[in-house]
């Protein structure tokens, strides 16, 4: 579970934010996406009675949800990763510098903790409890791999032609992938350790997260090799070219 906005776009309300408001915001909207996917799992299963398929769908529909609200609100400070493998790609990418790159992994894995934390504490349970959960074997790191492919190469292909719908692009897949993975697609490094924290509906066994992580990392850098070639960016002088266009039609729209 991920988000992954552009980190830039012609429609963004801001100018380009320093780098400690973007560690903030990535920091902020990790911690709240792990809030809601563990919170959301907490209440779900309380409520399900026992019906795990009722308690995936409430946890899948929260998430979907939050994820569009936090990438509408802090995708254009941050860019909206709130996950590791989304800043590596933007690092191979040439979009963040090895140093912001680090910073932004840094915060996200902060976050991450504290979502967990946050989410107990609504729920009364303790701040952090070990998960005894198994998800583990090929099938579920298969599936791991090809959630976070689909994640990055959705994002990269949307954020380079239709950049205003990578929210709603992200969490729709993210809330399909609950569905079609067997592993209920995690798809990010920082929330799979937070997972293994809470001893919930939606844990991990800390045993089990090395294999996720390392799947993720190889689909997601896959993902970015090839939507990189098979959507590339506009050469900067183009982009510019049609920003110049745009301005000239709209001046041309209003004198009209």
């Amino acid at each position: 579970m991920s988000a992954a906005a552009p980190s830039s776009s012609p429609s963004a309300p801001y100018s380009t934010p320093d780098i400690a408001r973007r560690l903030v915001a990535e920091a902020l909207g990790t911690a709240l996406l792990v809030a809601i996917v563990v919170g959301s799992g907490i209440r779900a299963e309380r409520l399900a009675a026992g019906d795990t398929a009722l308690a995936l769908l409430c946890n899948a529909l929260a998430t979907g949800a939050g994820l569009v609200a936090l990438l509408v609100s802090l995708g254009p400070v941050s860019g909206g990763h709130f996950n590791p493998v989304v800043s590596l790609s933007s690092l191979i990418q040439g979009r963040l510098s090895p140093r912001d790159a680090a910073g932004y992994v840094l915060v996200q894995l902060t976050g991450a903790v504290l979502g967990v934390m946050a989410a107990h504490a609504m729920f009364g349970l303790p701040a952090l409890s070990m998960s005894t959960q198994a998800r583990t074997g090929a099938p579920m790191w298969w599936s791991e791999c090809l959630a976070s492919f689909g994640l990055i190469g959705l994002a990269i292909a949307t954020g380079r032609s239709r950049p205003g719908l990578v929210p709603f692009v992200v969490a729709g897949y993210i809330t399909a992938g609950y569905w079609f993975t067997s592993s209920t697609s995690f798809a990010n490094p920082a929330l799979t350790l937070a997972c293994a924290m809470t001893d919930t509906f939606t844990g991990i066994r800390m045993i089990d997260i090395p294999a996720f992580i390392l799947a993720q990392i190889f689909g997601a850098m896959n993902a970015t090799l090839l939507f990189h070639w098979l959507c590339p960016p506009l050469p900067t002088e183009l982009r510019a070219v049609s920003r110049g266009r745009w301005k000239g039609r709209a001046r041309l729209t209003s004198a009209d």
